[in-house]
């Protein structure tokens, strides 16, 4: 292996760190904030303030429609994230998710990241968008924001991933989770890649109620279903069931 390939495959310091408080985290997650941040705006335009899609026939002649995006600095816990909100052409929009001049709450943070894991029905996602809202969207609203934002949800849980990863970490950390009408702690476990590039990407979230060997072998046949191929360096901080699904799953 010559010089270039010994830099390309060098872990970046503290990649195999242990996840050990909630921020740290939170972290990794700021671009999931943003993706679930934006498609909460989509639905509310279309399905609570204009009530019908581009192109839809009902929106002929209403007078209003979708009139692109503006820019928008999010303050959150994680720091500034940068947003694209919708506009409607009579400039009546008044987004509920991201009032003006308002923080994101870590409330909507931890929703975001429970709704996005692998293990919420749509009762429960359900459920985490009224709470989001409260009073102020009706019943039938949150029912079509729900409807809408399970699409990206779905397309970024079964996007698909790299062949290869030099290093992929497995951790897992107890957070507030809305589950069949209740909120309890709950372990979510997640999955990082370190790309050749040396970018990481999260793979996904799951939520379990054990570690069992069953629940990793779902997990691992489904990144592998999701085009991983191979793991160089796999960092698992000795999750117990792990060790006997990895050549169950094609992962030795």
């Amino acid at each position: 292996m010559n010089e270039n390939e010994n830099e390309l495959f060098k872990i970046p310091e503290g990649v195999l760190k242990k996840i050990r408080t909630q921020e740290e985290f939170e972290d990794y997650f700021q671009t999931l904030y943003k993706k679930g941040v934006e498609a909460l705006l989509k639905a509310e335009i279309i399905k609570e303030h204009l009530g019908y899609s581009k192109h839809e026939p009902a929106g002929r002649n209403t007078g209003n429609s979708r009139n692109g995006y503006s820019k928008k600095i999010l303050k959150t816990n994680l720091g500034d994230i940068p947003l694209e909100v919708p506009r409607d052409r009579n400039s009546t929009f008044e987004p509920v998710v991201v009032p003006k001049h308002q923080r994101m709450s870590s409330k909507i943070e931890h929703a975001i990241i429970t709704m996005y894991s692998r293990g919420m029905t749509t009762r429960d996602i359900e459920e985490t968008i009224k709470d989001i809202y409260g009073v102020e969207v009706s019943e039938s609203s949150i029912s079509n924001i729900t409807s809408a934002i399970i699409e990206d949800i779905k397309e970024w849980q079964q996007r698909p991933l790299d062949a290869v990863y030099v290093v992929v970490w497995m951790d897992g950390i107890v957070i507030k989770v809305r589950q069949n009408g209740k909120v309890t702690g709950k372990t979510i476990y997640l999955m990082i890649g370190l790309k050749h590039n040396g970018l990481k990407e999260v793979f996904g979230m799951w939520i379990g109620e054990s570690e069992s060997t069953s629940f990793w072998l779902n997990v691992l046949t489904e990144i592998k279903a999701r085009g991983v191929k191979d793991i160089l360096i796999a960092c698992t901080d000795n999750l117990s069931g792990i060790r006997q699904v990895r050549c169950l799953s094609g992962y030795c």
